[in-house]
């Protein structure tokens, strides 16, 4: 079968484009011009990022060095904005008019760096923003835009703070706006921008505590907290065989204090269910804690189950994606509605479910089994590629965000869409 991804060194020409105007051809060729002047600039600063990597909510270095470039751009930074490394940039034109968002994420992964490419997902919050402002500027456009640079969600239930859209969510960082747009890259076909949706998670922290003995000399006086973990483990495996293919979980296991002679008093296990939305995460999650209590059950331990934020999976709202998906036909490259993030999550799902929101991927040259969260994917996010690319879905994004910044009518469908969309979720 011919591989359909983008691959480094492909000299694939670029997909074939569709005919005809976008909405407000003058606006988008402001933000063409801005973004392509800043291009040098925000290749540098992404550089600067990834050579930089910081985990989530230790995002000190990116802080200071993204309040700093869109200071120089002309933004208002409020610095340290409600939590430590979050921060926000605004930018306002004339009298009222709508408000548009952007998020910039910053963290990186422990051991791998930006193994997920949040250095080109920083820049386009950015590069989006500053070509918005431009626009604004030069065409006379009333409103506003706000850049929220976002500390990331956690990789691991042990880290503290929960997700920073949501936490920054719970203290207002979004009131006010109408709509929000961010991206994300990963591996995909060639010049593509994904408008997949995203997994919902439920993180889990599981504990089983039993009693310790002599693994030789009186092992029929323990309770094996280590064999609880085993069995759950291996049950959890069985399980997979009856849950849906678009289905995912997987966690692993850990002790303190473990010898081969002593019967294991103690186990933590950490947990990730996935599902297509919320709801069957949540009913998946059931099946998987039956599998926790027959093993403490079957061991003798005692069991206690944690309950981490709840990611909600992402509801792409359908109005500005298909604004998008004009704009990057006719511009740039191709839609798919199947790459992207698709079989990840994120805490922007969160986001998408309390106000309209749009959140493509956009693929980037990638090798084999090399995408999201491996050494690999690091490397990838550094090149000139890649940057490219994060340009393009940067301008597409701009001009989806302009469009809701000047026409009423195009705003208030997007807003009636996300409206329907979550009645039907509570239907």
């Amino acid at each position: 079968m011919m591989d359909v991804v983008w691959r480094p060194g492909d000299q694939k020409p670029r997909p074939s484009l569709l005919e005809g105007d976008v909405y407000r051809p003058d606006i988008l060729e402001i933000i063409e011009k801005t973004v392509d002047e800043l291009s040098p600039t925000l290749r540098e600063l992404s550089q600067d990022i990834h050579a930089h990597p910081e985990l989530k909510f230790k995002e000190r270095y990116a802080h200071d060095v993204y309040t700093s470039f869109v200071e120089r751009q002309g933004f208002v930074v409020q610095r340290h904005n409600l939590l430590e490394t979050a921060w926000v940039a605004t930018y306002t034109h004339g009298q009222g008019g709508p408000v548009l968002g952007v998020n910039s994420e910053m963290d990186a992964l422990p051991g791998i760096g930006h193994a997920c490419g949040h250095n080109l997902i920083g820049i386009a919050g950015v590069a989006i923003a500053c070509a918005a402002k431009a626009a604004m500027q030069k065409a006379g456009i009333d409103g506003k835009v706000v850049l929220l640079g976002t500390p990331g969600k956690p990789v691991h239930f042990r880290e503290e703070g929960g997700f920073g859209k949501v936490k920054l969510w719970e203290k207002g960082a979004y009131e006010g706006i109408d709509v929000c747009l961010m991206c994300h890259p990963a591996p995909g076909p060639p010049h593509s921008v994904s408008l997949s949706s995203s997994l919902a998670v439920v993180r889990l922290k599981v504990e089983f505590v039993g009693h310790t003995a002599h693994a030789g000399l009186s092992p029929w006086e323990g309770q094996n907290a280590l064999d609880a973990a085993v069995l759950a483990y291996t049950s959890i495996g069985l399980l997979r065989q009856q849950t849906k293919p678009t289905h995912r979980i997987h966690g692993i296991f850990e002790g303190k204090d473990w010898a081969p002679n002593i019967i294991p008093d103690n186990s933590a296990m950490y947990w990730y269910v996935r599902a297509p939305t919320t709801k069957e995460a949540l009913e998946t999650t059931e099946r998987v804690k039956a599998c926790f209590r027959a093993a403490a059950i079957a061991t003798g331990c005692n069991l206690e189950i944690s309950e981490g934020s709840i990611g909600n999976e992402l509801v792409q709202n359908p109005v500005l994606g298909a604004e998008l998906a004009d704009v990057v036909r006719k511009k740039y490259g191709t839609i798919d509605y199947e790459w992207g993030i698709a079989s990840a999550s994120t805490d922007f799902g969160n986001v998408s479910y309390l106000m309209p929101g749009l959140h493509p991927g956009f693929s980037i040259p990638s090798v084999p089994n090399g995408g999201n969260h491996t050494p690999a994917f690091t490397e990838a996010a550094s090149t000139i590629e890649a940057h490219e690319a994060c340009l393009d879905v940067s301008k597409a994004l701009a001009a989806v965000g302009m469009r809701t910044l000047t026409d009423g009518s195009f705003l208030s469908k997007v807003k009636l869409a996300f409206e329907e969309a979550k009645m039907a979720r509570s239907g």
